[in-house]
């Protein structure tokens, strides 16, 4: 699904889908989707008796980034309907969560993040300021076992 081309792609253009489906509407839009990623950690070996001065990278697990998704608050409760099955113990509220990278006229998708077995480990709303005129936002972190790109 990926489309390569020379020039990158802007990054104010992507859709997310909570695992439900659904990117359109005012539930599924975000204004920030930051540290999508992974790592392949390494374990460091050597034999006593090796002829080299130097250690064996050993391949380790894959780990997940947490990322973080902002919206303004638009007094939905479905992110809190999702972390409260979650702290409730729900152990089929696990997500596919699913990031999508439009190109600049908003007809193709050029990359796709899927973030699997995704859940809600941290919501928060604020800050609240009488004497500011910024929009009021809420932010969540999910945490995911898997990334896969397509």
């Amino acid at each position: 699904m990926a489309v390569l081309r020379e020039r990158p792609y802007v990054q104010f253009n992507f859709l997310v889908d909570l695992g439900t489906g659904n990117t359109e509407g005012p539930e599924a839009g975000f204004q920030e989707c930051s540290n999508i990623g992974m790592e392949v950690t390494v374990a460091e070996y050597r034999n006593g008796n090796e002829k080299e001065n130097s250690v064996r990278k050993i391949t380790g697990l894959n780990k997940s980034t947490d990322v973080t998704l902002k919206r303004g608050v638009i007094g939905s409760l479905n992110l809190y309907q999702w972390l409260n099955e979650i702290r409730n113990g729900n152990q089929s509220a696990m997500r596919t969560v699913t990031i999508h990278l439009q190109n600049e006229d908003h007809t193709a998708i050029v990359q796709t993040w899927k973030l699997l077995r995704a859940r809600i480990i941290k919501h928060v709303s604020g800050p609240m300021n009488a004497k500011g005129t910024d929009v009021a936002m809420e932010e969540l972190t999910l945490s995911y076992e898997r990334l896969e790109m397509e």
